[in-house]
């Protein structure tokens, strides 16, 4: 099913690229633009994972940088059964974590110093845990291909609101700069749209997980407050709209837009804890 969802998402952009250079260079436009999104597809692929590690600043550690850290990773991929993922560290006092990469064979966990400052070595287990089992359920491509494509909306959306105010009208062969104008506003909600699709039952998913990985759903309930609370104070810096469904929580917590809401890319914690307690009577009984 995430692979399906990938040759969708690819063949959407493609897609898109194609009608936005037809709209601006006719038959040439539009083989500009698929020649432009046969090698954003190449890159959503093979080095979406590099961009988005590369944007946060991720430092990759190992067992004589970070042994506590990589040493939970190793115990829970072990238990997983999954191959050994790169560990990075984001060197930012807000804390959050994501999986990105590939598939399991090419996967790699980050988080932020502040994550590591904040929470105790169980929250942290269940953190990794929950990231994990983003790995394990292949949602991990899905989530890198989604941030590019959403990267890549975002910039057809800004060239279409510069060409309606400054290049448009100005021929018969000009595209019409209200239809430019009004698809510059529908393309980042639609972007917004996909994404959530994307997220939100994905993060259901990774909590279970990690619940059964760790064997304590409590462990994550625990993080998932803390991280909550902290994020309300601050935004991560550099986070980008477009990488947002990719953290544990929300890195945009504390920006209150009641529009943007609508367009969440995580359930609320208080959703993802009734979750969790769900989980953890199930385990008690059985």
């Amino acid at each position: 099913m995430e692979a399906v969802k990938t040759v969708f998402l690819l063949t959407l952009m493609t897609l898109l690229m194609v009608w936005v250079g037809g709209l601006f260079g006719g038959t040439s436009g539009m083989l500009i633009a698929l020649i432009i999104a046969g090698v954003m597809n190449f890159i959503s692929y093979f080095y979406s994972d590099k961009l988005v590690l590369s944007h946060y600043h991720a430092v990759e550690v190992d067992e004589r940088s970070a042994p506590g850290l990589v040493a939970i990773v190793r115990r829970l991929t072990q238990k997983a059964g999954l191959p050994m993922p790169k560990v990075y560290i984001i060197p930012e006092q807000v804390p959050n974590a994501f999986a990105t990469g590939r598939n399991p064979s090419h996967a790699a966990v980050a988080v932020t110093e502040g994550l590591l400052d904040l929470l105790n070595e169980e929250e942290i287990e269940a953190v990794l845990a929950h990231e994990l089992s983003h790995v394990r359920h292949y949602d991990i491509l899905i989530g890198t291909v989604a941030a590019t494509i959403a990267g890549a909306i975002a910039m057809i959306a800004n060239i279409m609101q510069f060409g309606a105010f400054f290049g448009g009208g100005r021929d018969e062969e000009s595209p019409n700069p209200i239809l430019m104008l009004v698809m510059s506003i529908i393309l980042p909600i639609a972007a917004g749209i996909i994404q959530m699709a994307v997220s939100r039952s994905r993060e259901f998913e990774a909590d279970a997980g990690a619940a059964r990985l760790t064997g304590h759903p409590e462990w994550l309930e625990s993080a998932l407050i803390k991280l909550e609370n902290y994020n309300r104070q601050g935004i991560l810096p550099e986070a980008t709209p477009e990488t947002a469904h990719m953290f544990i929580v929300n890195p945009f917590t504390g920006k209150d837009i009641s529009f943007a809401n609508l367009f969440r890319t995580h359930p609320t914690t208080e959703q993802r804890i009734e979750r969790l307690e769900e989980i953890r009577r199930e385990m008690m009984r059985g």
